[in-house]
């Protein structure tokens, strides 16, 4: 417990530092949000994988599709890493930084309003941001609160929702981007080591991948074949979602926006995959062997009273069971670490949100660009305040929030962005159209029963077709 005390304080103390260090250097609005749209080839994979994947993907995720699909779940990470990343970065990334420069544009915001001509998605678009981060960014400190409490048993819930907010808030507020891109490289690396130790520790436990696939197939064959017990529709419905909606998400986006050059593209790419590749598949065959290491009976609290597994409390248990007491604080600093470049990726691209489009775009155009960075750093104070809150409520279980979040935001904006980017006819009725229907179909779907992954994914389809047929429908 010293051990994990002194590498915790150890960890808070670099980020202080590197949130001074970032201060140092921030000397503008651009330099605060973007780096100074400066950001080499290696800050910027690592800052997109760290953003990507987070306690979301660890806790909530893996516990829940591994538990439920088993071996199948892996397709989810293998697509993550060759649509969200490779594709994403081939695609869209040196298109996105060239259309940055052309428009003279740093958010989504501002692209909508420039490529269609329209001040209603200009209004639109930081709404739906800031709605639908907030979950998600308390979805992150559900789930990261989760292994603390299982990692120091005298530490309650709340203990570690306030650490992580009070740290993540240090070092965005006082650095920025430029804190965010030197501080993920760092926690990219220790995830790379972290995950690495996980699966080697796993596998010696089960004694060799060949005795958990037995273990596996004994209790259900469908476990280890190539689609899990749900069945085709419930697995595709989370790849495509994982994988698709980042072609459209803002904190992601946000890091091509403040990419160097074509270069640093290519390079980014090609580590960044990488990355994504080793975390996703060993996260979701981490979570496959839940069901071979846990039961209610020598670990009640992966298990609620009715016996079905509570999904969110799987994976900490999991590590807390398989790994040595000796390199646990390892672990611990690879979930902490997935998670506050998340969050601090959502904290700043919602922030930018309400200050820049939505404050000085349209109430007062005349702000200072000092003041605008100060606007922020209030800003991101506040909407990490306001994840906190929702994460002491505990609304619903970690997959269900990703998915409507992620759903939401893919649905309103991936046909809009995607058609704007590709295709000149696309106009402003198609775009308007495909941001409404899409949302709309994703949440009355939602609402009225479906799973968020299904009803986001159906959400995101429907966006994608409405902008070229609206489109090519109007003048």
């Amino acid at each position: 417990m010293i051990t994990k005390i002194i590498v915790i304080s150890l960890y808070a103390l670099m980020i202080i530092i590197v949130g001074y260090l970032g201060m140092k250097k921030t000397k503008s609005f651009s330099d605060f949000f973007l780096g100074g749209g400066n950001i080499g080839p290696w800050m910027s994979a690592f800052s997109y994988g760290t953003a990507y994947f987070s306690a979301v993907v660890f806790i909530g995720f893996a516990g829940k599709v591994g538990w439920g699909f088993g071996f199948s779940g892996m397709w989810i990470g293998v697509f993550n890493a060759l649509i969200g990343v490779l594709g994403v970065w081939a695609l869209l990334g040196w298109r996105i930084k060239k259309i940055s420069m052309e428009y003279g544009i740093s958010t989504m915001s501002e692209f909508f309003e420039k490529r269609y001509y329209s001040p209603a998605l200009k209004v639109f678009t930081p709404i739906i941001i800031f709605v639908f981060m907030l979950p998600y960014s308390a979805a992150v400190f559900i789930g990261l609160s989760y292994l603390f409490t299982a990692s120091f048993p005298g530490i309650e819930y709340w203990h570690a929702v306030l650490f992580i907010g009070i740290f993540t808030t240090i070092y965005l507020v006082m650095g920025g981007y430029k804190s965010m891109a030197l501080i993920d490289t760092i926690f990219g690396m220790i995830m790379t080591v972290g995950v690495l130790v996980l699966l080697f520790y796993t596998i010696h436990a089960g004694d060799g991948i060949g005795n958990i696939s037995d273990t596996l197939k004994s209790i259900e064959p469908k476990l280890t074949g190539i689609v899990g017990p749900p069945g085709w529709w419930p697995l595709l419905s989370l790849v495509v979602l994982t994988s698709v909606a980042p072609f459209a998400m803002p904190q992601l986006i946000q890091k091509f926006y403040a990419i160097r050059d074509r270069k640093s593209v290519r390079i980014g790419m090609i580590a960044s995959t990488f990355f994504a590749f080793l975390i996703g598949v060993i996260a979701y065959f981490l979570g496959s062997t839940t069901r071979v290491f846990l039961n209610s009976a020598e670990t009640p609290k992966a298990f609620l009273e009715s016996g079905a597994p509570n999904v969110d409390a799987l994976m900490p248990e999991l590590l807390t069971k398989i790994i040595p007491e000796s390199l646990s604080v390892v672990i611990l600093l690879l979930i902490l670490s997935a998670s506050m470049s998340t969050l601090a990726a959502l904290v700043l691209i919602s922030s930018s949100s309400v200050i820049k489009d939505f404050y000085a775009g349209l109430i007062n155009k005349n702000t200072s660009d000092q003041k605008l960075t100060l606007l922020m750093r209030w800003t991101s104070a506040i909407f990490i305040l306001l994840s906190m809150i929702i994460a002491f409520m505990k609304p619903d279980t970690i997959v269900a929030i990703l998915g409507i979040s992620w759903g939401a935001i893919g649905a309103a904006f991936l046909g809009p962005f995607i058609w704007g980017l590709f295709w000149k006819r696309a106009n402003k009725y198609g775009a308007i159209a495909s941001a409404v229907v899409g949302l709309l179909t994703c949440l009355i779907l939602y609402f009225t029963g479906m799973p968020s992954p299904q009803a986001g994914t159906i959400g995101m389809g429907v966006s994608l077709l409405v902008n070229p047929l609206v489109s090519l429908a109007s003048k």
